[in-house]
């Protein structure tokens, strides 16, 4: 409805014609969507934006051939120089643009279609169980432990420094305003970081195996607790739910998500129940005698879970005794 008042708000208010009628209606559409999520999924209160905090706007139709290796024409503003950081694959349609404002400058993100049906990666080969904490960032069911990188906290002395000098700049000067550019380019480049580490190793993760199963988190509790800043700094969730799904489907490796109660309280060899709290990160469990750490335990109970969950949906033959196989040789040579 009030996409379609847009055109006599135009006419009331002149300023609103500098802006395309389509970027509007994705604005008024955005807002919509945040009162939806303030009811339906439990988000705050729609808040008013500044000038400065709307950081993109979307081009939902672009014209005929709007991209070439000179730059890319957008409605009402023309063509736009950009750098070709990679080439367009044969046979995609651009449908829409989307302008984005970073500290290092703006790009635009091309969104691409092609009329082709996609099959869902099986389940195959190798499977890897993936436990991820804070202590370690990752354990795998064979074995392999990551130790957590601190992207923020190497950097965080810099940052204090550039945020102190923030608070003696008059507000709205040009000195306070070219400050805030530089805490922003430190905040961009510590996320680059972060996310290029996250790629790389994910893409060794789908080099070991052929299969990941992962577990299926609440990330956002996770960070609400006393070791939320850590938790912050390691975005386990943008790993777990976005960089690694995305490699996986690249790489033709099946990625699934498993029950995360009480992998850690399972023995990973005889199934018994062996409790422990956060404080204890070795296990030992009191029917087999199978003596490792605690998180390779726990990656070794998800990677069994993931496969008897592919056995129960799918009828396949999957016992996980290959997974688990290196710990009870280990078991027998102590016996």
């Amino acid at each position: 409805m009030q996409a379609k008042r847009l055109t006599e708000a135009r006419k009331q208010f002149p300023e609103l014609t500098n802006a395309h009628s389509q970027i509007l209606q994705q604005t008024l559409r955005q807002l919509d969507r945040a009162w939806d999520d303030m009811h339906k999924r439990g988000f705050g209160f729609p808040r008013f934006k500044k000038r400065y905090n709307l950081r993109s706007f979307v081009f939902p139709q672009l014209g005929k051939n709007p991209v070439d290796t000179d730059g890319v024409k957008l409605p009402k503003i023309g063509k736009v120089a950009w750098y070709y950081s990679r080439p367009m694959p044969e046979g995609f349609a651009v449908k829409q643009a989307r302008v984005v404002r970073k500290a290092s400058g703006y790009f635009v993100m091309l969104t691409l279609q092609l009329d082709v049906s996609v099959p869902d990666v099986p389940f195959h080969g190798h499977p890897i169980g993936i436990d991820v904490g804070l202590e370690y960032f990752l354990s795998t069911s064979d074995g392999v432990q990551v130790k957590r990188p601190r992207f923020f906290g190497e950097l965080q002395r810099q940052l204090k420094l550039l945020q102190r000098r923030l608070k003696t700049k008059p507000r709205g000067s040009a000195n306070e305003a070219k400050l805030r550019q530089k805490i922003a380019r430190l905040h961009e480049r510590i996320a680059d970081t972060r996310k290029d580490w996250h790629f790389k190793l994910a893409h060794q993760l789908c080099d070991q195996g052929n299969s990941i199963f992962v577990e299926d988190l609440d990330f956002p509790i996770m960070a609400k607790g006393m070791l939320g800043r850590h938790t912050l700094d390691a975005e386990l969730e943008q790993f777990v739910n976005q960089i690694l799904p995305w490699v996986c489907f690249q790489r033709g490796v099946f990625y699934g998500k498993v029950d995360p109660k009480g992998t850690s309280q399972q023995c990973p060899d005889c199934g018994a129940r062996v409790s422990k709290d956060l404080s204890v990160r070795m296990h030992r469990c009191h029917e087999c005698g199978s003596v490792k750490p605690r998180d390779i335990a726990a990656a070794q109970v998800i990677c069994t879970r993931g496969q008897r969950g592919i056995e129960n949906v799918c009828g396949v033959e999957v016992t996980g005794a290959g997974v688990n196989q290196s710990s009870q040789l280990a078991v027998k040579q102590k016996a």
